[in-house]
C-alpha cells in the first residue's frame, strides 16, 4: 500500500513572474493528510485559498491560470509538476504576488529543494485517480488521449508547423517516476522568442531577466545552449504533468500531439466532469 506524503520542511523560492514582470516569493509548507494541493495569495486581504480544481484551471495563452477574476494565481504548472513528479500529495503554496516565480524556466530548482526539505511519509493511504476507459479531447490540430494504465506515463509529440529552421518534429515518451521526473524532465526549459523579451524590457518588465529564464529563440536559430536535444517536447511534457497533476495523483497513458495548457485544461475538465471514466483507488 502506498501512502500520502508531505515536505519535511518549508522551502522558499523568489524571483519574477515571466508574463507579468512582478517579483514575488513562493513557500512551499508541509500539510495534513487529505489536503491535496492549495495556494494561499498572502499578499490579499483576508489571504484567500485558491484550492486547484478542473473548473477554475484556466489555459490561458503560454501558462495555467487558476482562481477566478477576483482571486487568481498564474503560471502554477511548474512548481505543481515538481510537486507531483517528485510524488507530493500535500502541500501549501503560500505566493505573495499574482504569478509564481519563473525562476529558469524549468522545474530543477523547485524539485532540487524539494529532495533538501525531504519527501515525508504521512499515515493516510494514498488516493490515485484511475482512468478506467478512454478520455480524448481535440482542438484543431491538437489532440489528447487519456488511457487506462496503473501508471503514469506519457507520450508527446511536437511537431514544426512554422518550419523554424533550428527546430524539427520531436517526440518522447516516460513513464514518470521520482527519478525519471528529476533527471530527465526537471530541467527541460520552457521557450521564448526574443521578441517577447525585448517588448517585455521595453514595457519596464523582466529588468531582472536574462537569457537564462527559458530556451529563447530568433526567427531563425536557437539563441542558448539546450540542455537537451529534445529539450522542447520534454518541456511540454512537464508542462503536461502540471497541469493533470491539478486533478491529484492520476495514473493514466497520455498521448498527446501538439498540446499546450489550453487543451490540458480541456482534458482535465473532461476527466473531472466524467464520472464513469475514473475511480479512487488505494494501491
Amino acid at each position: 500500500m502506498e501512502f500520502q506524503t508531505t515536505l519535511g520542511s518549508e522551502v522558499t523560492f523568489a524571483g519574477m513572474g515571466v508574463h507579468t514582470g512582478v517579483k514575488s516569493r513562493l513557500t512551499l509548507c508541509p500539510a495534513p493528510s487529505g489536503s491535496g494541493l492549495k495556494f494561499k495569495r498572502v499578499d490579499l486581504p483576508g489571504q484567500p485559498i485558491i484550492v486547484p480544481t478542473a473548473p477554475r484551471m484556466n489555459g490561458v495563452h503560454r501558462c495555467t491560470r487558476l482562481g477566478t477574476d477576483e482571486v487568481s494565481v498564474s503560471t502554477v504548472e511548474h512548481v505543481v509538476a515538481a510537486l507531483r513528479g517528485m510524488e507530493v500529495d500535500n502541500c501549501l503554496l503560500l505566493v505573495d504576488g499574482p504569478e509564481v516565480p519563473i525562476l529558469d524556466g524549468s522545474a530543477a530548482e523547485f524539485v532540487q529543494k524539494i529532495q533538501a526539505a525531504g519527501v515525508v511519509e504521512q499515515d493516510s493511504p494514498r488516493r490515485v485517480l484511475q482512468i478506467m476507459e478512454p478520455v480524448w479531447v481535440s482542438q484543431d490540430h491538437k489532440h489528447l488521449v487519456a488511457l487506462p494504465s496503473d501508471e503514469l506515463r506519457i507520450s508527446f509529440t511536437f511537431t514544426n508547423d512554422k518550419k523554424h529552421k533550428a527546430l524539427s518534429d520531436q517526440f518522447a515518451e516516460f513513464v514518470v517516476t521520482p527519478a525519471v521526473f528529476a533527471e530527465e524532465i526537471a530541467p527541460a526549459r520552457t521557450m521564448g522568442w526574443i521578441s517577447e523579451i525585448e517588448e517585455l524590457r521595453r514595457r519596464g518588465l523582466i529588468q531582472g531577466g536574462s537569457m537564462d529564464i527559458a530556451v529563447v529563440m530568433s526567427q531563425d536559430a536557437i539563441l542558448t545552449p539546450l540542455r537537451f536535444p529534445d529539450e522542447l517536447v520534454r518541456h511540454k511534457i512537464l508542462d503536461l504533468i502540471g497541469d493533470m497533476g491539478l486533478l491529484g495523483h492520476l495514473h493514466a497513458h497520455i498521448i498527446a500531439v501538439r498540446a499546450g495548457h489550453q487543451i490540458n485544461a480541456m482534458l482535465a475538465e473532461k476527466i473531472s466532469s466524467s464520472v464513469e471514466s475514473y475511480i479512487y483507488s488505494r494501491p
